[in-house]
């Protein structure tokens, strides 16, 4: 689930070459999900570790993520006596 998330917003993901010579890469609909690199594979890379933490940190927070959807087991939801 969360695999299929991550490839499928990595392939959305937009690269950019800046003046400097370095890539800045984002994702679209994300909110500050980006990253810059000297070459175009550590950005993809530093991309995929930005998705990831910021994911996981919306999850924590029980946060909605935009085409992403939590299952939760009802079996948690009942309290116990």
């Amino acid at each position: 689930m969360l695999s299929e998330f991550i490839a499928k917003k990595l392939k959305a993901a937009r690269y950019k070459l800046l003046k400097d010579g370095s890539y800045f890469g984002g994702i679209p609909g994300l909110k500050g999900v980006w990253a810059n690199a000297k070459n175009l594979e550590d950005c993809r890379e530093e991309l995929r570790e930005v998705l990831e933490e910021w994911l996981l940190l919306k999850v924590r927070a029980k946060e909605r993520v935009p085409g992403f959807a939590m299952k939760t087991d009802r079996r948690e939801l009942v309290k116990h006596a």
